[in-house]
């Protein structure tokens, strides 16, 4: 019996669209990590790009449990002294750029190597519920039906 490697020629990627709408935002997160890193196959690589190509539409309808939106805030340095800024999540799910929370959720859950920031690349975010990726003729994963807990109505 030998441990099996994957090379280049035996790495099949598909295109996967994930509805977001109503979806809690960690458990998303931790969805869409794991097809992009390629996980969730059978002949899983570590330091092989493996992944599929992942589209999440309507991120801007994410949901947070608990007092996540007013609460959690994303915090960035604007390399003056003194330039410390912060945002809450709902001021940027409200904002012009919504799909960035879902893309800082995504990547926060992948480790930090050279190979996750190609595998992020293989992210497409889209705030609204077009597209535009019909060619590539993606499957749709119902994140939704897979477990109770991965659903919350808007409060």
């Amino acid at each position: 019996m030998k441990t099996f490697s994957a090379t280049p020629a035996d790495i099949e990627k598909k295109w996967v669209v994930i509805d977001a709408e109503g979806v809690v935002l960690g458990r998303l997160a931790s969805i869409v990590a794991m097809r992009l890193r390629g996980k969730h196959k059978p002949s899983f690589t570590p330091n092989m790009d493996m992944g599929d190509n992942v589209i999440v539409i309507n991120a801007d309808k994410v949901q947070m449990t608990g007092k996540k939106r007013t609460d959690k805030n994303y915090y960035w340095h604007t390399g003056h002294p003194g330039g410390i800024k912060s945002r809450t999540a709902e001021q940027i799910l409200e904002g012009a750029h919504p799909e960035r929370v879902v893309t800082q959720a995504v990547k926060r859950m992948l480790p930090g190597n050279k190979l996750s920031r190609k595998q992020m690349t293989h992210l497409r975010v889209f705030a609204g519920a077009e597209h535009g990726m019909d060619a590539q003729k993606p499957e749709v994963l119902d994140v939704k039906s897979m477990n109770k807990k991965n659903t919350r109505s808007a409060k």
